[in-house]
Order: C-alpha cells, then sequence, then structure tokens
C-alpha cells in the first residue's frame, strides 16, 4: 500500500495534492470499510458487503492507543467491555448483553480455543498483532456454540515480501515497568518470507507485591511454492505471570480509597500461564474461480492458581476474613483441521459465490484442585495492614476430572447477486460435539452428545457504492457452561438457543476521510438454566432478551485532525430467570444481566503538531453494573482520560509518552466475589517507548 501510495503521488503531481494530507488519510483509515473482512464472513466480503455490525483495529490503532492488553484494544471497539478477572484468566468480555467465555468468542488466526472452566489466557499481548475484527452478534453460523455476544478474531502479523525490515522498541514507565521488543519480516528469497516477533514486559505493579511479566513469541514462515499455491508456517507462545491482585475489598459496603494500593493475597501466591499455537496453512488457487483453504493446528495450555481469593469485611471484629484458599491446574490439549472451498460461479443465471467446508477438533481437557476447598476457614487481617500469610488447606490437591471433547461440523455460505444494487448473504452449519468425562475420585464416567444447527439470512441493499442498508436474521448457541468441561447433569442439558434481528447501515463520505456505522438489534436467548417455583429443581426454560444501538465514526479532518468515536445502548433483562436463595426460588425476571452496562462510549483524537509531532487524548466510558442477579449490588461506571505524544526523531527513530489515567480517576474494572471486591484501575502512569527502524 506505501508503494501505491508513491507511485499515486508521483504520478498525479500535476493535481499540487499535498502529500501529507494523502499520507494522512491512508494512516488514519487502516481498514475502510470496503476492505475484506474475514471475521465477518469466509466469502472475503468487506464490511459494507457484510449483513452485520463488523469493525476493526489495526495495529497502529493497537499499540498507539495505550493499550497494555489485547483486551484493552478490543474494548475500544463499540459495544464490547471488560469482565476480566483473574479466574478467567483476565480475558472475558461483555457484549450486546451478554458476558463471559461460554457467549463472547476469541478467536486467534481464525482458529478457536474451546474454553474449559472459564479460563482462556491467550492471546493478551499486543506487539504481536497485527490487527483485531470483531462481529457483534451471534455468529455460531461461521464458528459454532459459544457465540452469542459476539466473535474477536485477533491476527498476528505476518511475513510479507520485500525487504528485510527490523523494528526495535525499547520502555520504561511508572513501577518500574519494562519492555523490550522486536518486530522482524521480509523476503529471505523469490519464495520465502517470515514473520517473527518477540516482546518482553515486567512491572513491580502499583499495588503491594503486584509484580507481574509477560513473554509473547510469534514465528511464521510462508513458502510462495507457485503462483496459485503457498504454504505458511506459524508458532505463537505465551509465558504469563499476571500480578496476583484479586481485588480491593469493600468495608461495610463501601470502597475506601486509602485501601486502594493494598494487596490481601498470600505471599507464595501464584497465577502463571504458559500457551502455545501452531499452524501451518495451506491457500490453493485452483482455477479462476475454484481456491481451497486448510488450516491445521494444535493449542497447548498450561495454568496454576494458588490464591486467597476472598477477603470479606467482618463488622464484628473490624477485620477482613482472607479466605477461598483454591489451588487450580489446568492441562489443555487441541488438535484441529478446517477445510474449506470457495466457488465462483452462476446460480438462477446471477453472479455468486459459495464456501462450503468442515472442521473437526479434538479437545483434552484436566484439571487439577484442592476441592472441596474445606480450608481451615481463612484467617483475620487487618484491612490497613495485613499480614501476608501463605496458602493453606485441609483439602489435598489432586487431579479432579479428566475429559475428550471431539467437535465435527460441516457449514457453508453464499452471496447471490440479486442485482446491481441487492445482494442476499446466507449461510448455514451443522455441529456435532461430544464428550467424554471422567470424574477421578469417584472413578465413575459419563458421556454425553450434544449437536445444534445454526443459520442466517441477510439482506444488503448498496445505495451507492459507499453507503449500504443491511438487515439481516441469525441465529446460535451456547453452552449453560463451557462446553469441554460439563458436569454430567450439565451434561443432560440441552444447547441454549438464541436469535437476533439486525438492521444497519454503513456509509463512506468526503471521498474517503469519513466513514460511520449505525446498527440496530434485538436478540432473544432461550434454555437458560432456571429453578421451578414448585418442585424447586433446575429446569431449562429462561429467557433473556436484549436490545441496543451501537454506532460509530471515523473522521480526518483538515489541519491534522483526526477523529475516533463510537457508543452503545443497550437494555438487556432477564425474561424468566428464577433463582434458589437459599432454600427459596425467587424470580429474578425483568433484572438486568451482571457485569452489563446500559451504556458505552470511546473517543480518541489525534493532532499532527508538525510534521514529526503527534499528539493524540483518548476518552473511555463505561456505565455502571451490577454484581449479582438480584441487581442489588452495583459497581460504579467510569470515565478515563488517556493521552500520548509521538516524534518522528530521526528518520529511523520514533520516541512515544504515553500517560493513562491523566486525570488519576478511582474506578472499578470489574468485580469479583459477588461484588464485594473491586478490581480497581491503575492510577495515573506514564511509560516512555523508543522505536528503532532499521
Amino acid at each position: 500500500m506505501a508503494m501505491c501510495t508513491s507511485v499515486f503521488a508521483q504520478e498525479q503531481s500535476s493535481l499540487a495534492l499535498p502529500e501529507t494530507q494523502v499520507s494522512g488519510v491512508s494512516e488514519h483509515f487502516e481498514l475502510p470499510l470496503n476492505t475484506p473482512l474475514p471475521a465477518g464472513s469466509r466469502l472475503n466480503l468487506s464490511a459494507l458487503e457484510t449483513p452485520a455490525s463488523t469493525s476493526s483495529l489495526g495495529s497502529d490503532a493497537i499499540l498507539n492507543r495505550n493499550n497494555l492488553t489485547v483486551q484493552d484494544a478490543v474494548t475500544r471497539s463499540p459495544g464490547i467491555t471488560s469482565a476480566a478477572t483473574p479466574g478467567n484468566g483476565n480475558t472475558a468480555l461483555s457484549a450486546r448483553g451478554f458476558t463471559g467465555h461460554t457467549s463472547v468468542m476469541t478467536l486467534f488466526d481464525g482458529a478457536r480455543l474451546y474454553t474449559g472452566a472459564g479460563s482462556q489466557t491467550f492471546p493478551v499481548d499486543p506487539w504481536m498483532i497485527e490487527r483485531i475484527d470483531v462481529i457483534r452478534g451471534p455468529a455460531s453460523v461461521l464458528y459454532g456454540e459459544g457465540a452469542t455476544g459476539a466473535v474477536i478474531n485477533v491476527i498476528p502479523k505476518k511475513p510479507f515480501d520485500g525487504d528485510i525490515r527490523n523494528r526495535l522498541r525499547l520502555g520504561y514507565g511508572s513501577n518500574d515497568r519494562q519492555q523490550l521488543g522486536l518486530d522482524s519480516g521480509g523476503s529471505l528469497s523469490d519464495t520465502l518470507s517470515y514473520r517473527l516477533t518477540l516482546n518482553q514486559q515486567q512491572s513491580n505493579g502499583w499495588v503491594d507485591h503486584g509484580e507481574s511479566r509477560n513473554l509473547a513469541l510469534s514465528a511464521a514462515l510462508r513458502w510462495q511454492a507457485s503462483d496459485d499455491l503457498s504454504f505458511t508456517l506459524a508458532h505463537e507462545r505465551g509465558e504469563s505471570e499476571p500480578s496476583n491482585y484479586f481485588g480491593t475489598p469493600l468495608i461495610a459496603g463501601q470502597y475506601r480509597d486509602s485501601l486502594r494500593d493494598k494487596n490481601y493475597n498470600l505471599r507464595n501466591a501464584v497465577q502463571r500461564y504458559n500457551d502455545e499455537w501452531t499452524r501451518f496453512n495451506t491457500d490453493w488457487q485452483l482455477s479462476d474461480d475454484v481456491s481451497a483453504s486448510n488450516q491445521l493446528y494444535y493449542i497447548k495450555s498450561r495454568r496454576h492458581w494458588r490464591n486467597a481469593e476472598a477477603y470479606n469485611w467482618i463488622s464484628a471484629r473490624d477485620q477482613l476474613l482472607r479466605g477461598d484458599y483454591l489451588e487450580i491446574k489446568h492441562d489443555q490439549e487441541q488438535i484441529g483441521d478446517r477445510q474449506s472451498f470457495t466457488f465462483n460461479h452462476s446460480l438462477f443465471g446471477l453472479d455468486s459465490r459459495t464456501v462450503v467446508g468442515l472442521e473437526y477438533n479434538r479437545i483434552r481437557f484436566g484439571v487439577a484442585n484442592n476441592s472441596p476447598y474445606k480450608d481451615l476457614g481463612g484467617d483475620y487481617i487487618a484491612p490497613w495492614n495485613p499480614a501476608p500469610g501463605y496458602f493453606q488447606s485441609q483439602s489435598p490437591f489432586s487431579a479432579q476430572t479428566e475429559s475428550t471433547t471431539r467437535t465435527f461440523a460441516l457449514f457453508a455460505e453464499n452471496r447471490l447477486q440479486l442485482s446491481e444494487r441487492w445482494s442476499l448473504v446466507t449461510g448455514i452449519r451443522r455441529d456435532q460435539n461430544h464428550i467424554d468425562r471422567n470424574d477421578l475420585r469417584a472413578d465413575s464416567r459419563s458421556d454425553r452428545s450434544l449437536s445444534g444447527g445454526n443459520w442466517r439470512a441477510g439482506l444488503v441493499f448498496a445505495v451507492t457504492d459507499q453507503l449500504s442498508l443491511y438487515g439481516q436474521y441469525s441465529t446460535s448457541e451456547d453452552g449453560v457452561n463451557n462446553l469441554i468441561s460439563l458436569s454430567p447433569s450439565q451434561q443432560q442439558l440441552d444447547l441454549t438457543e438464541s436469535k437476533q434481528t439486525e438492521f444497519g447501515l454503513k456509509q463512506q463520505f468526503w471521498n474517503g476521510r469519513g466513514e460511520w456505522t449505525l446498527a440496530a438489534y434485538h436478540i432473544v436467548k432461550k434454555k437458560l438454566l432456571t429453578t421451578d417455583p414448585v418442585t424447586r429443581l433446575a429446569q431449562q426454560v429462561g429467557q433473556q432478551s436484549s436490545d441496543g444501538l451501537e454506532a460509530s465514526l471515523e473522521l480526518a479532518l483538515e489541519q491534522g485532525w483526526k477523529v475516533s468515536g463510537n457508543a452503545s445502548v443497550v437494555r438487556a433483562e432477564y425474561d424468566d430467570f428464577n433463582e434458589m436463595v437459599g432454600a427459596k426460588p425467587l424470580s429474578r425476571a425483568g433484572n438486568r444481566p451482571t457485569n452489563v452496562p446500559r451504556r458505552t462510549a470511546n473517543l480518541w483524537l489525534n493532532k499532527a503538531l508538525t510534521q514529526s509531532l503527534e499528539a493524540g487524548m483518548g476518552l473511555r466510558y463505561v456505565d455502571a453494573r451490577y454484581a449479582n442477579t438480584a441487581n442489588t449490588v452495583d459497581v460504579p461506571g467510569y470515565t478515563v482520560l488517556d493521552a500520548n505524544l509521538g516524534w518522528q526523531a530521526l528518520p529511523d527513530v520514533r520516541l512515544g509518552l504515553q500517560l493513562n489515567n491523566l486525570l488519576d480517576r478511582r474506578y472499578a474494572v470489574a468485580q469479583q466475589n459477588s461484588g464485594q471486591q473491586w478490581l480497581m484501575g491503575e492510577p495515573r502512569s506514564f511509560f516512555v517507548t523508543a522505536d528503532y527502524s532499521f
């Protein structure tokens, strides 16, 4: 793209267009609406051609907007908020009224890691990321069960042809935060190209004993065997030890700012994740009208927690009771293959494109822990001067369960060009899942097959080449819990069923210098677990619904100004949901689901002060959320302001300054322990970077 822009500028010099203006527009819209967006469809459609709400963040936007993690970057897109806690791997998200890994799916380069016991720990490092694609709303027709709220596709940096280019980053900031990053890629020969990224970060943390470290590696080698055939071998690895911070406890239901920096976890607490992803991709253009794609992948995850996770205020003693001494290990391996074929053909005399394919996964998931967690009842600690303590439990640590899940899916998509302006996009998918589970302590076995089918149909009306209107109807399915870790009783239940109706518009304007989107949706999810008020037994008749609006705007203005903003509003509620409280079932109908804010908004402004100096400022707003289904405990909303500066000091040296939480707001990013602990956002901090390109 850079080469094309340069040639264009030279050939059109007679127009006397300022080169700075052209480059500014190109840099702002890394992935405009007319760029193919794989997350929304396998038909190679652009966002303008896709009947769904989609968005994409490029690497520059990810790295230059003060995003420490992939999840930080994702939550700057419309309607996506964080529900991250240490127990879910610090990665869970909320979208369109649905939360957690059971409803918001994360892919890596199009491959899905099946989440076990609510935890997923990769990817988190933004340095290795080329872009992040988001499709909001049900997407089970594309990726299987577990995608009612949204699908996040994290795409790593890819090999590219041309001269070898290298980028080295050094960073240092508050709380002794350090970064050393390398990004290298280019052609090794006429047919071989590579990409290598390496990033190491560590910090002492802003809470007591809040040290963390992270190492991320991504390596890929592509062989262009012929003009029509290419092979890519890629491997990613992540080793992470996040801060062992499980939140700041409330005192008599109130937040105390004097406790903000306190860490109540144990001196020998552990939170350690090791993840590996290996993929072999084959892309083959069989003819002008037929192409084939295959991805063979192997994924491995090892996770270890050993913490005291709950800190409850005991008013009679004016102390905190530290408890929930949990030690847990996950051992997960997944091997899978996805094969697809794309056909350009004629159907009823109309232009048509069809994708058909199949997908297979085999997932082994083992859990070891110290359940039933009969610890010593915890220990009492002073809130303002907590004793560090050490892990103690009366329950021995041992292997608990092993499961093997096999999934097989057939899928198909089609785009039919009904006329010059009208197109019909349809899709269908059939999944077959079989789960074998062994209880190693009880020496018992259970198994179950769960099948599901989903479809979608969407109409797109291209009012002009830069304005499209769309409407779609889609279905999806979620498990009542994560598929590969269903208990024997959960295995006997059906998958939940969701249906969505969505309408929207997408437009480019001002000769490509502006873009905006608008989407309205209605989702109904059925077969939730609820309690029969008469028998007081669990049954699958509950229902949840959500209605919402999402809007986004991108502008490249005069004098070097750039604007990126979005906002969303959602009304989510339980329509039919009974919950056991003690021995009594209580209705939660009309209540809002936990961790779902009504309103969210993001705004980022950039200004080119000179040809070598650029400033940016970003605002993130998240409304209040409830911490329980009774809606009696809430977590306040927040607004956070970030800023940065970038200076091209030399042609090959760029210096940067990131200022996070500029106004030093006190805010809770997430909650746990039924809202009795708030995971607080980082105080005001700075981070200085130096990038050297060679």
